[in-house]
């Protein structure tokens, strides 16, 4: 087996506990974040043209529903400002173009405004692993930009661990295609077969490494969905097995 010369890692549910914001938005008296987008199209489009929320809604979630279907078969996200033009297209809208800037920026800032915690360990984790290996990020983009999950990582103070960030709204392609894997690795100087990938999901992390050589990590600290059935080379329940686990595959 060959030593680990790279280790890549996915953000959400990997990095990032996903939606451990909620809890402090409810507290908050705040709407959901799903709400709040909702809220924050209908809110400009309603200054246009007077339209029930719940219309802007079931449009939001019909593009939605179209962005996880290219998402998963065509591994493309869609950015953000794609997604409102989607929207507002089907609700035969159009804003001005301070108006859409404005309610793109709002969209875009929601969960680094107000983020969502690193997971428990990460940072001690990641301070460790990255004095011995070159770490790279390979996150997909949904409802925040790479530019949001750079200022994220740095605001956590978890950046300085990371040397090269791949985002799927920057490369134009999210996981498991090629491209993105083949940025991060390139920017490290590593081959696909000396590198060991980290992520959450089956479909975009694990058998995506797997299709170009990596080896990959299933990481269920807070998302096991794919444990059962999952084809990693090891499964990674917290921060605190990661180090003795990469040793292994080492």
């Amino acid at each position: 087996m060959k030593s680990i010369k790279a280790i890549t890692f996915d953000l959400w549910d990997t990095v990032i506990n996903d939606d451990s914001d909620e809890p402090i938005r409810k507290e908050m008296g705040l709407r959901t974040k799903r709400e709040e987008r909702h809220f924050l199209v209908w809110q400009a489009v309603n200054e246009i043209s007077p339209l029930p929320l719940e219309k802007v809604k079931s449009a939001y979630e019909d593009i939605n529903t179209e962005f996880n279907q290219v998402w998963h078969d065509e591994f493309v996200t869609w950015t953000v400002s794609q997604r409102l033009n989607r929207v507002l297209l089907k609700l035969n809208i159009q804003l001005p173009d301070q108006s859409f800037d404005d309610t793109v920026e709002a969209l875009e800032s929601l969960e680094v405004d107000l983020p969502p915690r690193p997971i428990e360990g990460a940072h001690e984790a990641l301070a460790e692993i990255s004095k011995e290996f070159p770490l790279a990020v390979v996150s997909d983009t949904i409802n925040t930009p790479g530019k949001g999950l750079r200022a994220w990582l740095e605001k956590h103070d978890l950046k300085q661990y990371f040397r090269v960030f791949a985002f799927s709204d920057e490369v134009g392609r999210s996981k498991p295609h090629r491209d993105i894997f083949a940025c991060a690795l390139d920017g490290l100087g590593a081959r696909f077969e000396d590198a060991v990938h980290i992520g959450d999901r089956e479909h975009n992390d694990i058998r995506g490494a797997h299709a170009l050589g990596m080896r990959a990590i299933l990481f269920t600290a807070t998302r096991d969905a794919d444990a059962e059935n999952t084809t990693a080379d090891a499964v990674c329940k917290s921060y605190a097995q990661l180090p003795a686990i990469l040793n292994q595959l080492n």
